[in-house]
């Protein structure tokens, strides 16, 4: 089974950008958003996935991931999945040993930028980099299946 181990934490300043490894748009939406598990598509630049994550306990959950056609990405992100959709640039950022996924978000969630390191453990150390603040990562109003249902921009 494939593991997600990740931490999350909202960024308090600009510092990442002096450490940008790459950049790529994200558009994603949801197929189906159940306590127990998730199914997303997610089209990045080209390339297109489908997704499937099972409900988080503490900062693991089993995912999946396949990519896909992006042209059957874009008639299901159309055609089946809810309304608004995930749309967000997200950066690689280097920090120390671990390299980040920093998500700044448009659209219904504007305003909303959040840094994730994946681990290979629950216990696994790392430096928290400075631009790192409050972390959110047992909290499911920052998951991208909970900003669908209520965006960023109407808390």
């Amino acid at each position: 089974m494939a593991l997600e181990i990740e931490r999350k934490y909202l960024v308090i300043n600009d510092k990442w950008k002096e450490n940008i490894l790459s950049e790529s748009v994200l558009k994603q939406g949801y197929i189906a958003n159940q306590p127990n598990a998730t199914v997303r598509v997610r089209i990045a630049g080209e390339v297109a996935y489908l997704n499937i994550k099972s409900a988080t306990t503490g900062i693991t959950r089993a995912e999946f991931e396949y990519q896909i056609p992006r042209s059957d990405a874009e008639q299901i992100l159309e055609q089946v999945a809810e309304h608004p959709f995930i749309d967000k640039t997200r950066y690689k950022v280097q920090w120390g040993s671990h390299v980040w996924d920093l998500d700044l978000f448009a659209g219904e969630n504007q305003g909303l930028i959040m840094a994730e390191v994946e681990l290979n453990s629950e216990d696994e150390s790392f430096e928290l980099p400075p631009w790192a603040g409050k972390e959110v990562s047992g909290d499911p109003r920052y998951y991208n299946a909970s900003l669908v249902k209520h965006p960023y921009t109407q808390w």
